[in-house]
This record gives structure tokens, C-alpha cells and sequence, in this order.
């Protein structure tokens, strides 16, 4: 696989504070790349460090295999990104932005692309109403065809969907995976919607307290732990005391008004279903979830434990 983003043992401290310890990330060409951690974590400053907006204290950052250190123009010509919210001229239209922007940056642009990028972004027809008129949401989208317009390989994005209603939630979404589906770009992208990463990452990264946690392939990570399964069932009580009473015992974890809960590798759900019906129990459904919240607070908490025994 090509390799988009390399770090090597990056570090940064802020006084006493180590903000990214040792950081090691590898990033292949046309990831959406899900970039985790608690407030504090070291995300940011990582974002940071990526853009050249500050140094870091040691390690190497190759992008494009080029050091970003030497190379870093022609690095920078080749990313669009969202750093916090996108900041703009608010007496000036979204297409005045635009245009105006893409001049600093030295962009040729016509109308045409102008008018094109804020269709994709979801802004059809609102291209010359002042930014002082558009909603956070809006100009989230108006950030987002910014960070495009030169047509990037690479988009870094710190936390897109910040402020968003549902609705502008799941359009950042589509956006990003149009761009990684049918655009071919490699998306890095940081967010605190644990969900949201979870229904779009191929890979992620999970920091603690500047230290990375675990970095890997999405299914892999989730598929390698238990699944919380819920199984509706008519007598959950009884069901529930069957289970407490057999070689499942230690996988029951609860039940409720409606079935049983238990915690299990993938495997095991078909004895499950198939022990619950030979015990003459009704079973309707079966929801199974490994979700990516689980992963992230397990593996923090398992992080702040070995910290606090060094």
C-alpha cells in the first residue's frame, strides 16, 4: 500500500505538559483515516504539526514520501484542510469568498468551478448571500469547499462536524465519503462522534494523553472483541435464569422487559439462539453491536490504568 501520511516517534510538549509522545501513525492512499481520543489526547497538536502551523520537538513527518520539513510548499499545494471552524470575509458572498481565496492561494478559478464546488458542498443557489447571513452549518459546508478548490490528494480535517444538526451531520458524511469513493482522495479526519468514524473510517488511530493507543484496520479491531448481542425472547426472566444455570453463564450479562443480553465473540451467537430454542424459548430477534465507543473506552481506560501503575 502507498503510504500518504508517515510519522516517526513525533514528539511535543507545551512547558511540562507532553501534548504527542512518541507518535507513530501510517496513513495509505484512500483512507478515511479516523483519528480518536479524549479531550487532551494530542489530536489537534498532531492536526498542528501536519499543517507546519508549529514545530515539533523531535521525530520525522514524511507526506507524499517527502519530509515535510524540506518539502513542505509542494507538500502544502496538495492538502485541503478544516482546522476548528473555517473563518471567512462575512460582508462578502460565499462566492466572493471563494474567489477571493483562491487568489491568496494563487488558484486560477472561474465561475463555473466556483458555482460547481458549492453545489457539491450542499449550498446550490446560496452562492451569493453574504456569509454574515449563513448558518454554522452552512459555513462548515462553505470550509469544506474552500479546503477543495484546488482539488487536494489529501484532506485533513479537525473535528467537521462540530456544531451540525443531525441532518448536516449525515450531508459532512456523504460529502466525505463521496470524496473517498468516487473522488479517490485520502481523507485524515478527527472527531469526537465516535459513531460517525465508525460508519465511515476503513482505519483509525486512538490516542491517550499524547500516546498512541492502538492504530489499525476498523473491521479488524471490532470484529477481534466482543459484540454486545441483544436477544429478544418471550420469559427473558426465565431465560435469563437458564442461561445463569448452563456453560453461558458467564456471557449473560442482563436482561430486560423484552429479552435477554449477553457478551459474545461472533461466533458463539448461533449456540446461543440454538440452546434458547431447544429449551423451548421463543426467539424473535437478535441485535448484535460491537460499536467503536465500546473499543474507545476500553482501550483509554486499560491506557489511564497502566499509567497510573508507572
Amino acid at each position: 500500500m502507498e503510504s500518504v501520511i508517515s510519522i516517526k516517534d513525533l514528539s511535543k510538549s507545551f512547558g511540562d505538559n507532553k501534548a504527542v509522545d512518541q507518535l507513530e501513525l501510517e496513513v495509505f492512499k484512500g483512507d478515511v483515516f479516523g483519528f480518536l481520543g479524549p479531550n487532551g489526547a494530542g489530536k489537534s497538536t498532531t492536526i498542528r504539526m501536519l499543517l507546519t502551523l508549529i514545530e515539533p520537538d523531535s521525530g520525522t513527518i514524511k507526506i507524499f514520501n517527502s519530509d515535510l520539513k524540506t518539502e513542505r510548499k509542494n507538500i502544502l499545494r496538495r492538502i485541503g484542510c478544516i482546522v476548528e471552524k473555517p473563518d471567512f470575509y462575512t460582508f462578502l458572498s460565499a462566492a466572493k469568498n471563494l474567489e477571493v481565496l483562491s487568489m491568496y492561494n494563487g488558484i486560477a478559478i472561474t465561475k463555473n468551478k466556483i458555482d460547481e464546488m458549492l453545489d457539491f458542498v450542499g449550498l446550490h443557489g446560496r452562492g451569493k448571500d453574504k456569509v454574515s447571513g449563513y448558518s454554522h452549518g452552512m459555513k462548515q459546508r462553505l470550509g469544506l469547499a474552500q479546503a477543495l478548490l484546488h482539488d487536494p490528494e489529501l484532506i485533513i480535517l479537525d473535528e467537521p462536524t462540530t456544531g451540525l444538526d443531525p441532518q448536516g451531520i449525515i450531508d459532512i458524511r456523504e460529502l466525505i465519503l463521496h470524496l473517498s469513493r468516487d473522488k479517490g482522495k485520502t481523507i485524515f479526519l478527527s472527531s469526537h462522534i465516535l459513531n460517525e468514524l465508525e460508519l465511515i473510517s476503513n482505519r483509525i488511530a486512538i490516542l491517550n494523553k499524547g500516546k498512541l493507543v492502538v492504530q489499525g484496520d476498523m473491521k479488524e479491531l471490532l470484529n477481534d472483541r466482543k459484540r454486545i448481542v441483544q436477544i429478544t425472547t418471550d420469559r427473558p426472566i426465565d431465560a435469563y435464569a437458564l442461561l445463569m444455570n448452563s456453560p453461558f453463564k458467564e456471557d449473560a450479562t442482563g436482561y430486560s422487559d423484552t429479552g435477554v443480553q449477553l457478551s459474545l465473540f461472533i461466533h458463539q451467537i448461533p449456540a446461543i439462539i440454538e440452546f434458547l430454542v431447544q429449551n423451548n424459548f421463543s426467539v424473535f430477534g437478535v441485535e448484535s453491536r460491537r460499536q467503536l465507543e465500546d473499543l474507545f473506552l476500553k482501550l483509554t481506560e486499560s491506557a489511564e490504568k497502566m499509567n497510573v501503575k508507572g
